[in-house]
C-alpha cells in the first residue's frame, strides 16, 4: 500500500471549502437568507489563537443557524494594534478559524473595523465581548439592518498581547 495524498483531502484545499472571498459575501449571505438561516457575526484578528478565542466564537456559534467569522487583514492589524502584528498571517488564522467545527465561514476585512463588512452582510446578530459592550462602533449599523448585538463575557486574564507580555517576562 503507498502513501499517496490525494489532493482533495489536503488541509489546504479542504478549509478552503468555509472560506467566502469578500467580493462573494453579498451572493453568500442572500443565499443563506433565501434559505431562512439566522446570520451570526463575529469579527477580530484571532492572532495567537487561545481559549478565550475559543470562548466567544463558541457562545457566538449559539446564537444562530450559520457563524460567518470575519478577520482583520494583516495590514488592518498592523494600523490598530501594531507594526510589529499580528503574529500570525491571515492566511495560517483562516486556516485556524475554519478549522473549529462550530465556524462555518471565514472571511476577511481590510479596513480597521467591520462596519462596511456589516453592512454587506447585515447579520442577525453580531457577537463582542464585554471589552467592547452593547455600545460598540458595530452596534448602529447592526441594529439598522435589523440585528441586534449580543455580549460575551471574556475570561479574564486571557488576551493576545497578555500573552505577549508574558512571553516577554519569560525572555
Amino acid at each position: 500500500m503507498t502513501n499517496t495524498i490525494i489532493p482533495e483531502t489536503l488541509w489546504s484545499t479542504v478549509y478552503q471549502k468555509k472560506v467566502i472571498h469578500p467580493d462573494q459575501l453579498i451572493t453568500r449571505v442572500g443565499e443563506l437568507k433565501q434559505k431562512e438561516k439566522k446570520i451570526v457575526t463575529l469579527n477580530g484578528s484571532f492572532d495567537l489563537l487561545h481559549a478565550g478565542h475559543l470562548q466567544i466564537i463558541y457562545e457566538a456559534s449559539l446564537q444562530g443557524d450559520v457563524l460567518i467569522l470575519a478577520l482583520n487583514s494583516d495590514e488592518s492589524i498592523k494600523k490598530y494594534k501594531s507594526p510589529s502584528r499580528p503574529i500570525i498571517p491571515l492566511c495560517y488564522r483562516m486556516e485556524m478559524m475554519a478549522a473549529l467545527e462550530f465556524v462555518d465561514y471565514v472571511t476577511y476585512f481590510d479596513e480597521t473595523d467591520p462596519r462596511s463588512l456589516l453592512k454587506k452582510i447585515r447579520p442577525h446578530v453580531h457577537v463582542n465581548g464585554t471589552e467592547y459592550g452593547e455600545n460598540c462602533i458595530e452596534a448602529s449599523t447592526v441594529i439598522e439592518g435589523g440585528g441586534k448585538i449580543h455580549i460575551v463575557n471574556l475570561i479574564p486574564g486571557l488576551s493576545t498581547s497578555s500573552i505577549i507580555a508574558k512571553i516577554k517576562l519569560e525572555e
